[in-house]
C-alpha cells in the first residue's frame, strides 16, 4: 500500500449520482475494499437504481433537509460524501455541512474531456474546481506528467452511445412517477419535468433525418467554399454552466449577443455559423429567432443554423469559435483554433482564450499557444479526469476501478502536485 493510501476502513455516503447504476457499481467495489457504505435516496429512480443495498430516505420538504443531513453525517461517522453535480439543490446543504464537519467531498460530473473521462474533483467542478488558474504554475508541474497525447492517447477506449444514455434516462424517470406516493415532496433540480423534456425530444429528433440531410450540404459548403466563418455551438438552458455560472439567462441572450456583435464588427466577407446543442429539447425556435435577429441587426443571409452535423469537422476550418464557458472550447483550443469564452470556464486562461472583447474578437483572435495547451491538458485530466463513463457497461466498469483508487488516497492528484 502507498503512502496515499489510507489504510483505516473509510465511510462513504452516497448522495445522488447520475441517471445510471455506477454509482450502485462503485459502492459495491468500495464495500469489498472493506469501507462502509451508506445511501441516501431522495427520489424513486434514486431507490430503483440503488437496487437491494440498504438506504436512507429523504421524503420531506427541502427547508428540513440541512438538518437530515446533518443528523445522517453523524450518525453514520461520515469521512467522505459523493456526489454527481455540485449545484443541485439537495447537494448545496450538504457540501456546506460537509465542509463544517471536516468530511472530504467528492463531486463526480461529466468530463471536461470526451468521450472517454469523466470528472471526479474534490470539494467542487467547473467554476468551483480547485483546480489553479494560475499558468506559471500548470507550466512548471506539467512537465512531470505523464502525456496524454490528444486526451485519449493515455485513455482505455469503450464503447457507449447516445441510446445507452436515454434508455437509462428514461427507465431513472419513468420510476419517478411513483414519487407523488413515495416522495412527495421532491422537485427536479431541472427547469421543466422528463416528462415535458421527452414531447420535446420526440417532435424535434423525428425531424432529425431532414435535418442531417440539409445539414450536411451546408457542412460540406462550409469547409470547401472558401468563405471564413465562426461558430457558436449552442449550450443548454438547463446546464448549470449556464444557470450558476455565466452572466446570462439562457441562450437566447448569448445568441443575441453574437449576433448583434458580429453584425457591427466582424468583416463584411464571413459568415457565423450557430450549431444546437445534441440534447437541445427544441422548446426555442433558434431559427425564428436568428431570422428575426438578422433582420434587426442588418445581417441577412451571413448567419448558417445547423441542427446537427460534426462540430469537430468544423473546427479546423473555423476562424475562430465563441462560447460561454461549454467545454467544446477545450476541443477548439486543442484543433488550434481561436477563441473567446463569455464567462470564466477553467480554460480561460492567458495564451489560450481571447483576452479582449467580443467585438475585438473578431478581427484579433489569434489561436491559442499550443506548446501551452498540451501542458494545461495534461494537466488538468492528471488531475480532475478518470477514465470511463457513466452510461455503458464497460466505461461503468472502467469509471468504477479508476475512481477507487482516488477516492481512496489520502491525498487527491491535485493535492499531490501542491
Amino acid at each position: 500500500m502507498t503512502q496515499d493510501r489510507v489504510p483505516q476502513r473509510r465511510t462513504f455516503l452516497f448522495l445522488q449520482g447520475v441517471n445510471t447504476p455506477f454509482f450502485a457499481k462503485l459502492s459495491d467495489r468500495l464495500a469489498v475494499d472493506g469501507h462502509r457504505i451508506f445511501r441516501i435516496n431522495f427520489n424513486a429512480g434514486d431507490t430503483v437504481y440503488w437496487g437491494q443495498r440498504k438506504a436512507w430516505t429523504f421524503r420531506e420538504r427541502i427547508e428540513s433537509l440541512p438538518e437530515f443531513l446533518n443528523e445522517k453525517m453523524r450518525e453514520c461517522d461520515a469521512t467522505d460524501i459523493l456526489l454527481f453535480g455540485d449545484r443541485r439543490p439537495i447537494h448545496l446543504p450538504a457540501i456546506e455541512i460537509a465542509q463544517q464537519r471536516g468530511v472530504r467531498i467528492h463531486v463526480f460530473e461529466e468530463g471536461y474531456f470526451r468521450p472517454y473521462w469523466v470528472t471526479l474533483e474534490r470539494n467542487g467542478v467547473n467554476a468551483h474546481s480547485l483546480f489553479p488558474r494560475d499558468t506559471a504554475w500548470i507550466k512548471n508541474v506539467a512537465p512531470s506528467l505523464p502525456d496524454y497525447g490528444d486526451g485519449d492517447g493515455n485513455s482505455k477506449p469503450f464503447s457507449s452511445s447516445l441510446r445507452t444514455r436515454a434508455l437509462h434516462d428514461m427507465a431513472y424517470h419513468l420510476s419517478n412517477i411513483a414519487n407523488p406516493l413515495m416522495f412527495p415532496h421532491y422537485r427536479t433540480h431541472r427547469p421543466v419535468i422528463s416528462g415535458l423534456e421527452y414531447a420535446g425530444w420526440g417532435q424535434r429528433f423525428a425531424k432529425m433525418p431532414f435535418y442531417e440531410r440539409r445539414d450536411r450540404i451546408m457542412i460540406a459548403r462550409l469547409m470547401t467554399g472558401g468563405t471564413p466563418f465562426y461558430l457558436l455551438p449552442l449550450q443548454l438552458d438547463s446546464d448549470t454552466q449556464i444557470r450558476d455560472h455565466s452572466p446570462f439567462d439562457d441562450m437566447q441572450d448569448v445568441i443575441r449577443l453574437a449576433v448583434a456583435s458580429f453584425a457591427r464588427h466582424a468583416p463584411a466577407n464571413t459568415r457565423l455559423v450557430i450549431k444546437n446543442h445534441p440534447l437541445d429539447t427544441g422548446f426555442v425556435n433558434y431559427p425564428r429567432l436568428i431570422k428575426k435577429l438578422e433582420i434587426e441587426f442588418d445581417c441577412e443571409n451571413r448567419i448558417d443554423y445547423l441542427e446537427s452535423g460534426d462540430l469537430e469537422a468544423l473546427l479546423p476550418s473555423a476562424r475562430g469559435l465563441v462560447t460561454v464557458n461549454s467545454t467544446v472550447g477545450l476541443s477548439s483550443l486543442s484543433h488550434g483554433c481561436p477563441t473567446i469564452a463569455l464567462s470564466n470556464p477553467l480554460y480561460n486562461l492567458a495564451d489560450l482564450t481571447f483576452a479582449g472583447t467580443l467585438d475585438q474578437f473578431w478581427r484579433g483572435g489569434t489561436p491559442p499557444d499550443s506548446v501551452f495547451f498540451k501542458q494545461f491538458r495534461n494537466t488538468l485530466i492528471h488531475t480532475t479526469q478518470v477514465n470511463g463513463g457513466f452510461y455503458s457497461a464497460s466505461g461503468i466498469a472502467l469509471a468504477v476501478t479508476n475512481s477507487a483508487r482516488i477516492l481512496e488516497s489520502a491525498r487527491s492528484p491535485l493535492e499531490a502536485l501542491q
